[in-house]
């Protein structure tokens, strides 16, 4: 099959099959095929929209090529959090804070990331300054797990075939061109765990992500954007507008719009959540494990770390959750998980 063709019948407005999608992602991962024609492919399956037989495609494919770390005595119950990133709003890292109180909780998080392309402080950018070595072997990941309750997988380590695909994505996004690849990085977790939390860049793509992690055959789990009162919007969920979501696996039937009262928090405006450079977002954090940080900030982590406990079954409802999250925030729970996490690194 040629990449021109499957050009062709997105061009014209058709969707791709499963087994199709997964042919474009060989011939995007192929060496052979000119950067040309990769750009016009991902740029009129971009204007067409991808829906979730596309993605889940792509995803699979990218998947089944992805180095396996190694950790499958973990999958099962292993959560990924995390954001797709283009809301260009520049908050704090959320999802980062989560994963260390997960860890705290119990909870295996397999977390999977790059450093930041449009924001000023990535996941990897604040878990490097943390002492995290972003470059472990599997034996230290697998180590991690057993210590720390959680790993940190680079993902330019892990996914070889994005290599021949980079030069294109760096010509598109010189255009200003989206593309598939702009929401495949969370889909494509090398430990590929049971469950997952995922914030996405705009409500257009909630119901199409929920829809193509359940096709990957993920347990269950939620996506969700939250809509601002100025129409822009965060790929996490917050106290500071509407929450759209979605939840996909056991959690298929979940469909809901989510404003702070609604889960018994306070609203609060977006410049509680705002971060800034590296500096900053670690003096933020340690504002937040003191209990000094502004409330929506805590308020909004604690109902993420409540979110994730609700998609792998800990409690009932997210306002259930918020409690326990709450006080492993501020009581101790993730500054003790930090510093474990230097220990273990600096060993």
């Amino acid at each position: 099959m040629e990449l021109n063709e499957l050009t062709a019948q997105v061009a014209e407005g058709s969707h791709l099959s499963l087994e199709q999608a997964g042919a474009a992602a060989d011939l995007l991962a192929s060496a052979e095929v000119p950067a040309a024609e990769k750009e016009a492919f991902l740029t009129r399956l971009a204007q067409k929209g991808e829906v979730a037989s596309e993605v889940s495609g792509i995803a699979q494919r990218f998947r089944s090529l992805a180095r396996n770390p190694g950790l499958e005595k973990w999958r099962d119950s292993a959560i990924d959090v995390c954001g797709t990133g283009g809301d260009k709003i520049g908050s704090f890292n959320i999802s980062t804070t989560v994963v260390f109180a997960l860890a705290a909780a119990g909870v295996p998080v397999f977390k999977h990331g790059n450093r930041s392309i449009t924001s000023k402080c990535g996941s990897a950018n604040l878990l490097e300054a943390l002492g995290v070595d972003l470059m472990a072997d599997d034996a230290t990941l697998a180590r991690s797990m057993e210590e720390l309750g959680f790993c940190f997988m680079f993902a330019p380590a892990f996914h070889p075939a994005f290599k021949e695909i980079m030069p294109v994505r760096q010509a598109l996004a010189a255009k200003g061109q989206r593309s598939v690849f702009n929401i495949l990085g969370p889909l494509i977790n090398p430990a590929q765990p049971a469950h997952q939390l995922l914030g996405v860049f705009s409500p257009s793509v909630v119901e199409m992500l929920a829809a193509t992690l359940g096709q990957l055959g993920l347990k269950s789990g939620l996506v969700a954007h939250c809509v601002l009162d100025d129409g822009r919007g965060l790929d996490e969920l917050s106290v500071v507008g509407v929450n759209r979501v979605k939840g996909f696996g056991l959690l298929s039937e979940m469909s809901a719009d989510w404003d702070a009262a609604s889960l018994g928090l306070d609203p609060a405006p977006l410049d509680d959540l705002i971060g800034g450079e590296i500096e900053e977002n670690l003096r933020i954090l340690d504002a937040l494990l003191d209990g000094k940080a502004p409330k929506g900030l805590e308020d909004t982590v604690a109902l993420n770390v409540a979110s994730a406990f609700y998609a792998i079954g800990r409690y009932p409802s997210i306002p259930a959750g918020v409690p326990e999250a709450r006080d492993l925030i501020v009581g101790g729970g993730v500054r003790k998980k930090l510093q474990q996490t230097k220990e273990f690194y600096a060993s």
